[in-house]
């Protein structure tokens, strides 16, 4: 008997399960608390969560998700802010009321008519930012790819510096059980604990076993892990790191790191185009 092929959802696919997620989260949520609350909606094997996007370390069904996303955000179901908090415009909404092909119909239609009406215009100029994301994050992973393995490692010790973290050093000590650097993170400048971390640049997911290894080395040293790669995390690996009973495990994927540099203004450069419009009423008033 012919194995079943496993289901992998299109991005208009993923349009309702994200509203529904949402529903069940209270109306708003991180990019990553959707896409965890879709994976186990839709029921995704983790075949399906380890597929690539092209030649990049993003995940497909990640990608997937931004453009579910933006088109949400276009129709006018969603919103989101600077940090990165995706609500509901109508919290109450009924999710049997909307229809995927229609927002997809009315979204693209827009586009092509985006000429005719300046303000669609200026509305699809914002989504379509949201969509080029996927292009740097792309650039963006490839070029986290091509470091030398140091060069990762230091690009990380400058990341948590820059998050706030003190005493930042990089061990880079062959036979250290994984570990590749420490520091010290301080919340609110009041309270402050050690934390290991290990760097893993590679495409591919990170499995459970790694994850128990990193903790394994943890062993006696600190109660606490942070694990950065620029691939993924396989689900059994996410269950492992918040395992009840075993020292925590924080999990940053690749597409979490981008963002994160991003927001820091690590190896980004972000250009802002002038936006001029003619007050016509001013002329009206001379």
């Amino acid at each position: 008997m012919a194995e079943s092929t496993p289901f992998f959802p299109t991005f208009d696919q993923m349009l309702l399960p994200i509203v529904r997620v949402l529903l069940d989260l209270g109306g708003s949520g991180t990019r990553e608390e959707i896409y965890e609350g879709v994976v186990q909606l839709l029921n995704l094997s983790e075949e399906v969560l380890e597929i690539m996007q092209g030649n990049t370390s993003q995940s497909a069904i990640k990608c997937r998700l931004s453009w579910s996303l933006s088109y949400l955000k276009y129709y006018g179901l969603l919103e989101n802010s600077k940090r990165g908090i995706w609500s509901l415009l109508d919290p109450e909404i009924k999710v049997n009321t909307l229809d995927p092909k229609e927002i997809v119909k009315v979204v693209r239609d827009r586009q092509k008519n985006k000429q005719k009406d300046s303000e669609v215009a200026e509305e699809i100029s914002e989504v379509s930012e949201s969509l080029s994301e996927i292009t740097w994050e792309q650039e963006l992973h490839q070029a986290l790819l091509k470091l030398e393995p140091s060069a990762f490692e230091r690009l990380v010790q400058k990341l948590l510096r820059e998050s706030g973290f003190i005493q930042v050093r990089v061990t880079g000590k062959s036979g250290d059980g994984g570990i590749d650097g420490i520091g010290i993170a301080r919340i609110n400048g009041f309270l402050s604990f050690q934390v290991l971390f290990q760097c893993k640049r590679y495409s591919g997911a990170v499995s459970a076993s790694q994850v128990r290894d990193f903790r394994g080395a943890m062993q006696g040293r600190t109660d606490k892990g942070l694990l950065i790669t620029t691939g993924t995390f396989t689900q059994s690996a996410i269950a492992e790191a918040q395992r009840d009973g075993a020292p925590p495990i924080d999990l940053i994927d690749g597409e979490q790191l981008v963002r994160r540099l991003k927001e820091l203004g690590l190896g980004i450069k972000i250009t802002l185009v002038e936006s001029v419009k003619v007050d016509r009423d001013w002329f009206v008033n001379l």
